[in-house]
């Protein structure tokens, strides 16, 4: 509906940044400073990973041998959430050059951001340039949307953003069904072998806020206030994909969820003291992290995790509150706040934080390695503590 206009749009941005490049050499920096892809330092990776196949909702991907057999070792999963490329040059700069880094220490087989990352005045443009970094890098990447990038549910703003990701050779993301909510309701099956899934990724657009026509069709009370929430259609979606996987590939089969605004149950896990601190629930077991803010995700509750219970689905990524960054497991789930990346969130650019030690910033990279039999092992890495 919006290819003509966007492959117009595209290519005139394409071209302001190939302009901006000699302008940015010749003046050391000093003018076209929004150009983050000449001033992040990347190092080529690679990848051994391999597209399989690929339809409209999802793709099929393996981690191979370099005689083209598929590989027994671990699959590496790193995320990350809430970079906010926004309008302090110097602070993008600093936020995509520890991602460039922490890709290039931990080599993971995928790269996965769980939204509000690119939200600056310039858009569209550092779309392309986030996508052309990420292809210099050479990892395969996802990216699902927050409630800050775009103001709308579905529209040529929204669409030509995601289009600039999906474009790139190594963006797997996927616009999605049409008749769902937003954009990038999609899958990604990693692969043990042909007949193999060792585990199904699931991405979910999760919204922005409570709005009509949702609230009266899914009946969300009409004094509730707040962050958006997983719609009745997409858990629909969830299900009947995950059911016609098992079909094909067993009933065993398990999946690990990713969106941007945490399900009401993450309120579940801590019990907020008097000083404000937070002590993890007696029912949930923490695998490593600390909450620190209280749970800034919807008050309605759709039936996203029941949903995961009786699918299999074994853990969820979010983003969102930047200062959370825990792993519990909760009900048989592990619940997971992905590490805030971006240094114009909110608390990192408090002064009296920024002024402090930076060994102290609670900013950085988590992991997910997928072993070949499915089990899981999840860390967390500190931006200035970090442990190759």
């Amino acid at each position: 509906m919006y290819g003509l206009k966007c492959f117009i749009l595209q290519n005139a941005m394409k071209g302001i940044i190939a302009l901006e490049k000699p302008i940015y050499d010749l003046t050391d920096g000093k003018l076209c400073k929004n150009r983050f892809l000449s001033a992040v330092r990347t190092q080529h990776v690679g990848t051994s990973v391999k597209i399989l196949k690929s339809t409209e909702n999802s793709t099929y991907i393996a981690k191979m041998n370099p005689d083209g057999s598929f590989s027994d070792d671990d699959f590496r999963i790193l995320c990350t959430t809430d970079l906010h490329i926004d309008e302090d040059y110097e602070l993008n700069n600093r936020t995509l050059q520890h991602l460039a880094d922490r890709i290039a220490d931990l080599k993971p087989d995928l790269v996965v951001l769980t939204g509000d990352c690119i939200l600056s005045k310039f858009q569209q443009i550092d779309a392309i340039q986030f996508a052309k970094m990420m292809e210099n890098i050479g990892v395969y990447w996802t990216y699902v949307f927050g409630n800050h990038e775009a103001r709308e549910e579905k529209g040529s703003f929204k669409y030509q953003l995601y289009k600039s990701f999906i474009d790139s050779p190594y963006c797997l993301c996927k616009f999605g069904d049409k008749s769902l909510y937003g954009y990038g309701n999609f899958t990604v099956n990693i692969m043990s072998d042909e007949n193999t899934i060792r585990k199904t990724l699931v991405f979910f657009d999760s919204g922005r806020y409570l709005q009509e026509p949702h609230r009266t069709n899914d009946g969300v009370p009409a004094d509730l206030k707040g962050a958006d929430y997983i719609k009745p259609s997409q858990i629909r979606w969830y299900e009947k994909e995950i059911a016609e996987l098992k079909k094909q590939y067993g009933e065993e089969l398990k999946s690990l969820i990713y969106l941007h605004i945490p399900v009401p149950e993450y309120r579940n896990l801590f019990i907020q003291n008097e000083d404000g601190t937070f002590t993890p629930n007696e029912n949930v077991k923490l695998i490593y992290g600390e909450m620190r803010e209280p749970m800034g995700g919807s008050w309605f509750n759709s039936g996203l995790f029941d949903a995961m219970k009786r699918n299999g689905t074994e853990a969820i990524f979010c983003g969102h509150d930047h200062c959370n960054d825990f792993c519990v497991e909760y009900d048989g789930i592990y619940l997971v706040y992905n590490q805030t990346g971006g240094y114009n969130c909110y608390r990192l650019y408090d002064s009296a934080i920024m002024d402090s030690d930076e060994s102290t910033w609670h900013y950085g990279v988590n992991t997910t390695d997928i072993a070949k039999d499915g089990s899981l092992k999840l860390k967390s890495y500190r931006h200035t503590q970090f442990n190759k």
